[in-house]
């Protein structure tokens, strides 16, 4: 298996270099993919040493999958290009993800639509994968009329440069005359901004999670809204989800099938204080579900309290996933197909 990460010298990247090597994935032969001013440079695997070659130069060896973490842009230019030589693209930018012509996938949700058509396959935003997972199998059985979520996603999120500024803080040093991703310090503070403002006031990461969710959910009758809070946390992302649903249901049903559920662990024991923490959940592939409980205000109302690995489960584990799962059914691996 010929594997390209696009964006090797970023942070996404870094961490799918872990997620590869701690799944062994099959790798015959790797190339760590970066920009014009990264090549050259050196990258470790498995005991070897790599060097970080280019666009072009990566395209010429016909990876049998290529999988981007390097920003929207990269990916609309460069994913076609990779494709057309017959590499399936597993891309982690919003580039594709509403594309109707494109998947959007979580493995445990929705990985049985992928086809060897497929040659650029969408990674869902990292605040979407985590609900999502553990919403499916509660849309099925009790049909989710409406959601309201609330986030706590950590600076992480943001790239390097979000760390860079986060130390910088915690450093005590002064920012505000620096070229950094928030307006606002992020140390000892919580930010309502994630992403760009849109004409609706909403932010494009609060908006992703509503289109994003009907996607792969396969239902766009599901009302939601979202806020979205940048927060000063290293571990992961948290959400608070208040889901309304068309049946009646059970506190204890929704445990059973969130427990039955891959990839879920349930952490749900307020007694012996028991719940989902961003801290527990650093460096982790599964989703965490813990403050199940009625909404008492509404009638089939549910609250849930969601944690993840941005970085793992958010984005490298969901791509390695999809990659392993195109191994498992043999979509990929011949390296035959031709076509965006």
């Amino acid at each position: 298996m010929k594997v390209a990460v696009v964006g090797a010298t970023g942070l996404v990247g870094s961490v799918m270099f872990q997620v590869l090597r701690e799944h062994n994935f099959p790798i015959t032969e790797l190339y760590p993919v970066a920009s014009a001013r990264s090549v050259g440079k050196k990258i470790q695997y498995e005991g070897k040493e790599y060097t970080v070659i280019g666009m072009e130069d990566a395209i010429e060896r016909r990876p049998d999958v290529a999988i981007f973490s390097a920003g929207g842009s990269t990916s609309k230019e460069w994913a076609p290009k990779f494709a057309e030589v017959g590499c399936v693209v597993v891309d982690n930018s919003s580039a594709w993800r509403m594309d109707p012509d494109k998947r959007l996938v979580v493995p445990e949700v929705n990985a049985d639509q992928l086809t060897e058509n497929d040659l650029i396959i969408a990674n869902p935003n990292c605040s979407t994968i985590q609900m999502v997972l553990a919403l499916a199998p509660l849309h099925r059985a009790f049909t989710i009329k409406r959601l309201v979520i609330s986030t706590y996603q950590s600076f992480t999120g943001t790239g390097v440069p979000a760390v860079q500024q986060y130390e910088a803080e915690r450093r005590g040093e002064d920012t505000s005359k620096t070229d950094r991703p928030y307006h606002y310090p992020i140390f000892e503070n919580c930010i309502p901004h994630c992403d760009i403002f849109l004409d609706n006031d909403y932010t494009k990461e609060e908006m992703k999670l509503v289109h994003e969710t009907r996607k792969i959910l396969g239902d766009d009758s599901i009302a939601i809204t979202a806020t979205a809070v940048r927060v000063p946390v290293h571990g992961g992302h948290s959400e608070s989800v208040n889901v309304e649903f068309e049946k009646p249901f059970t506190v204890e049903a929704v445990r059973e099938l969130l427990a039955a559920t891959p990839g879920i662990i349930v952490q749900d024991d307020v007694r012996n204080n028991v719940y989902p923490m961003p801290l527990l959940a650093k460096h982790r592939d599964e989703v965490f579900v813990g403050r199940i409980r009625r909404d008492e205000s509404i009638e089939n109302g549910l609250n849930l309290w969601i944690v993840a690995d941005n970085l793992r489960k958010g984005a490298a584990t969901n791509a390695v996933q999809i990659a392993e799962y195109l191994v498992a059914q043999k979509l990929i691996g011949n390296n035959t197909a031709v076509g965006a």
